[in-house]
């Protein structure tokens, strides 16, 4: 089975960045995707030519593996798998705020088990493969660590839109709210990364995609955190999701948000 390393994953975020950056606070054309539950889902010029560039770089180095992107689907069949989002966070990114990202994954049998966050304008990157997870940027390099802040009255909790929530979970939702010191929202897959490295304790987004999370799995599971749908089980095939940095945490979360 032939599998990438970090530096492979570098060299994706590289190209990525070469589409991406340059049309970063530059005028756009910007397309409204058709997508239920959404009056606006932006798309734009930087989403479909990263993910056209990542697909050339995967294709040309691993041809037997498959791959899943936002823009242009599934394309190859087998037990390795990349899924791609070119720019999570698209909403931001129009708005020329640096908190979106590319994020790639790779699935090995339906399990996520490398994943990079990069985002360019920063100068971050942050990344797991199966021997643990790191960032590095302006800092330096880092080893990922969740952090221990005890119960739900200290943590931190992140969300990319209160408008994502709807009845009877809004209800729920505004109930853990209630129970945390800090709530914060906007932030997309970034929120997840600052969960990964310590300043974040929970995050909770309902109605994902695949190449919505799939990435951010490892980086969350080798920082010592817990990542999964609402119903306890594995998240790489989306839905609503939660991670936290501490089984204590995510076990308290879910019983607010399972009612």
């Amino acid at each position: 089975m032939q599998l990438p390393d970090a530096d492979f994953l570098f060299r994706l975020a590289d190209v990525a960045a070469k589409e991406t950056l340059p049309r970063f606070r530059q005028p756009l054309l910007i397309d409204n995707k058709p997508r239920e539950g959404y009056t606006f889902d932006p798309v734009t010029e930087a989403d479909r030519e990263a993910e056209k560039a990542i697909r050339r770089v995967i294709e040309e180095v691993f041809p037997a593996h498959a791959i899943l992107g936002e823009e242009f689907g599934r394309t190859g069949e087998g037990d390795l798998l990349w899924v791609i989002d070119p720019v999570d966070g698209t909403r931001p990114f129009i708005c020329g705020v640096p908190v979106w990202g590319t994020l790639i994954g790779l699935t090995v049998k339906g399990v996520a088990q490398f994943g990079i966050m990069s985002q360019p304008y920063t100068g971050e990157r942050f990344w797991a493969t199966p021997e643990g997870a790191w960032s590095d940027g302006p800092l330096g390099r880092r080893t990922l660590q969740v952090r221990d802040i005890g119960g739900l009255e200290s943590a931190t909790l992140f969300s990319s839109a209160p408008e994502l929530f709807h009845s009877p979970l809004k209800e729920r939702f505004q109930s853990l709210v209630d129970s945390v010191r800090l709530t914060r929202f906007g932030a997309d897959c970034y929120a997840f990364a600052m969960l990964a490295s310590g300043h974040v304790d929970i995050c909770v987004e309902p109605g994902l995609q695949p190449y919505d999370i799939v990435a951010l799995t490892p980086l969350v599971e080798k920082a010592g955190g817990v990542i999964t749908t609402f119903d306890g089980g594995r998240p790489e095939e989306g839905g609503d999701v939660i991670a936290a940095a501490t089984p204590k945490l995510h076990e308290a979360a879910l019983r607010i948000l399972n009612g």
